[in-house]
């Protein structure tokens, strides 16, 4: 018989880190600040996207291709923790946890890469 308690946290520790990330451009100090349910998958795509020219955001591109990936830093600002309901739906909690971080750190216009809401 399965235990449910080892299998719940068995799962918790499975599931990838989720949260708040924030990409910033040490030359001018603009960053991009963006959600994600595995982290280090985003890192990983943020680098490939702007290594090949691809990212969507084409202000932050232009800059990543004018200063170089070594004045780009991909840094975790918050983590979401797992719950234990296997089927519990991240998107709002991260859509929630990244709007709080926009509104503190106000990643717009000469500040960063962002669009704002309108």
């Amino acid at each position: 018989m399965i235990d449910k308690k080892e299998f719940k946290r068995k799962y918790k520790e499975t599931l990838p880190p989720m949260g708040i990330y924030q990409i910033k451009n040490l030359a001018n100090g603009k960053i991009f600040i963006g959600n994600s349910k595995d982290l280090h998958g985003k890192s990983n795509s943020f680098r490939f996207q702007l290594d090949a020219g691809l990212h969507l955001n084409s202000e932050l591109q232009k800059d990543y291709s004018k200063f170089g990936g070594e004045n780009f830093t991909f840094e975790i600002l918050d983590r979401l923790e797992p719950k234990v309901d296997l089927s519990f739906n991240y998107n709002d909690d991260l859509t929630t946890l990244e709007e709080l971080w926009l509104e503190k750190m106000q990643p717009y216009g000469e500040n960063g890469y962002n669009k704002q809401k309108k």
